[in-house]
């Protein structure tokens, strides 16, 4: 088939792309070429891509009719953030595209109450990027419905592999973290270091795609999270962080705002963001209707992107 993956060239596309092309896809990435993949493949050789300004063209009321012009079988559309973004792209393919898969979001859900959350619980997101991304949910499933339009959602959660710094035991992105672990320093978690994480390593967002499009009698019109089979504490991914490098996790708990006098506004904001959705979500959907079941665990995928960050310098055990 024709697979069209609009910002292919992101963590997810890394995996994903050379997983189509190895499948014997024909492989158009669409991105703005401003980004290497994060690990190289042969595979990229044998992709087509066409450049192109995502925001500049849908101001322009372009984007949609350029990506249907292409003429692909599959459209897989990893950057999608607003719900205008994906009516425009859904009436520009309607009837031209045999699936479409859109790269959602577990912050479609909000806070976490029972757990694991499946996805059919019920939707409270804040924030613009979680309300957005529902929003782009709801539309898409109600068209399918309704329409027919074949359309599929891969929600992830925090997306791990080597070449980027993961969410750390803090629940922000601050290579520090790391290396005051490493170092068996002092590290200071919010509260009690209680609420949850839930990592995926980029590879299984990947195969999930893959498994969605080789299920599309099942997949379609359907939404399926991404995500490890288990989340983490804080308080327990600190300690298995610290572990790695032979130390004791020397932990310091602090109320939330006295924590975030101790870190930037940016890092108290990304924290604030992973502490107040805690999510846990089920992997059980996936693997009953899709036969889908994770490869890594959280703390699989996170160690070998801290790994990658140890080789490249970044975290010096």
């Amino acid at each position: 088939m024709r697979v069209v993956v609009i910002g292919g060239s992101g963590h997810i596309g890394t995996y994903l792309i050379p997983r189509l092309v190895a499948a014997g896809h024909e492989v158009v990435n669409v991105s703005r070429g401003q980004r290497e993949p994060y690990s190289p493949h042969g595979a990229w050789q044998q992709v087509a891509t066409v450049t192109a300004d995502r925001q500049a063209e849908e101001a322009e009321g372009t984007f949609g009719r350029r990506i249907a012009e292409l003429d692909a079988d599959v459209v897989i559309d990893l950057i999608c953030f607003t719900e205008s973004s994906a009516r425009a792209m859904a009436d520009a393919l309607s009837g031209r595209v045999r699936h479409f898969l859109h790269c959602g979001t577990v912050w479609v859900h909000g806070p976490s109450a029972q757990v694991p959350t499946t996805e059919d619980a019920r939707r409270e997101p804040f924030g613009e990027y979680g309300v957005q991304k529902a929003a782009i949910e709801a539309f898409l499933l109600d068209r399918a419905q309704r329409d027919g339009f074949p359309a599929t959602i891969i929600h992830p959660g925090h997306i791990t592999g080597p070449g980027w710094v993961p969410v750390n035991p803090a629940g922000n992105v601050d290579p520090g973290v790391f290396q005051a672990l490493a170092e068996g320093a002092e590290v200071t978690l919010p509260n009690l270091g209680m609420e949850t994480v839930q990592h995926v390593h980029a590879d299984d967002v990947a195969r999930l795609f893959m498994d969605a499009m080789a299920a599309r009698s099942a997949a379609v019109g359907e939404s399926f999270h991404s995500v490890a089979t288990t989340a983490l504490t804080l308080r327990g991914y600190a300690e298995a962080v610290a572990g790695w490098f032979g130390r004791p996790a020397r932990l310091a708990y602090l109320p939330w705002e006295r924590w975030r006098e101790t870190v930037s506004e940016h890092d108290a904001q990304v924290t604030y963001d992973h502490i107040a959705h805690s999510p846990h979500c089920s992997m059980a959907k996936a693997e009953r209707m899709l036969g889908h079941r994770p490869r890594y665990t959280s703390l699989e995928a996170i160690r070998e992107a801290v790994d990658w960050l140890v080789r490249a310098g970044t975290i010096k055990p």
